[in-house]
């Protein structure tokens, strides 16, 4: 009976050695499990700082290039009328100042995107496809003439995808600007059809290819921002003179409304 007790006795303590080894082995195991998720959780949130900070870049790179160009376009003009109209003179300095000031206020707003998360007082509102027109008519104002139209039902965008509208006319815009030549006309157009939305800009110039500025912006800029999301973007000289850009993104079908079941 002895012999039996001891060897239940021998035989528990074995597997209690065996039970505590399998749990340290299982707790190591854990801890590092837990160390990998903390490490790949680190580097999801480097990458994902890092693609912020690249779309920061792009963003201010839009607002520093159409500023300008809006700013060297009034500032020729302002110098060529001063001798012999100064209320346009007046009136192209007074423009500067508006954009500028407008500018000014955006970077300000792209900046504190860069502080931390917990500021949320530097964050302003972004741009989206309701603000083209106000987009158009602070073009129209930096001596550009420009109309816009819209045809079709207006439907809510994303709001990345209203961004991208927004600064993909701000960039076709600009082109113009720099390419178009002496006195160009320019046109917009945002069309709503129940699939996509199309946004086109295009001038009657003498249809210089828009081109990047040396920083990977331009052209490319404005496919990738369709790309993202979904959509396409073409451009280039269009039949009879002037260059065209085409943006187009697709757009959520709505689901048809449930029924009740006796209808």
């Amino acid at each position: 009976m002895v012999w039996i007790l001891a060897a239940v006795l021998v035989a528990a303590a074995a597997a209690a050695g065996v039970l505590g080894v399998r749990l340290r082995r299982a707790r190591a195991r854990v801890a590092a499990l837990e160390a990998q998720l903390a490490r790949d959780t680190e580097a999801e949130r480097a990458l994902a700082a890092a693609a912020e900070r690249a779309r920061i870049a792009r963003e201010m790179h839009d607002v520093v290039a159409h500023t300008l160009s809006v700013v060297v376009a009034q500032a020729d003009g302002g110098r060529f009328a001063a001798a012999h109209e100064p209320e346009a003179a007046t009136r192209a300095l007074g423009t500067i100042g508006e954009v500028g000031r407008s500018a000014l206020a955006e970077m300000r707003s792209l900046l504190g995107l860069l502080r931390d998360a917990d500021d949320e007082a530097a964050l302003g509102p972004q741009p989206s496809i309701d603000d083209i027109p106000a987009l158009v008519a602070s073009t129209r104002d930096g001596g550009l003439d420009v109309s816009f139209v819209t045809t079709g039902t207006p439907r809510p965008l994303p709001i990345g995808a209203g961004l991208a509208l927004y600064r993909v006319a701000q960039e076709a815009l600009t082109n113009v600007l720099k390419h178009a030549g002496p006195g160009p006309q320019a046109y917009v157009q945002l069309t709503w059809e129940p699939a996509a939305v199309h946004l086109s800009v295009s001038d009657d110039g003498r249809g210089a290819a828009a081109r990047d500025d040396g920083d990977g912006q331009g052209l490319a800029g404005m496919r990738e921002r369709a790309t993202v999301f979904g959509g396409t973007l073409s451009a280039g000289p269009r039949a009879g003179g002037g260059y065209l850009v085409r943006a187009t993104l697709p757009l959520r079908t709505a689901e048809p409304a449930p029924t009740a079941a006796g209808d």
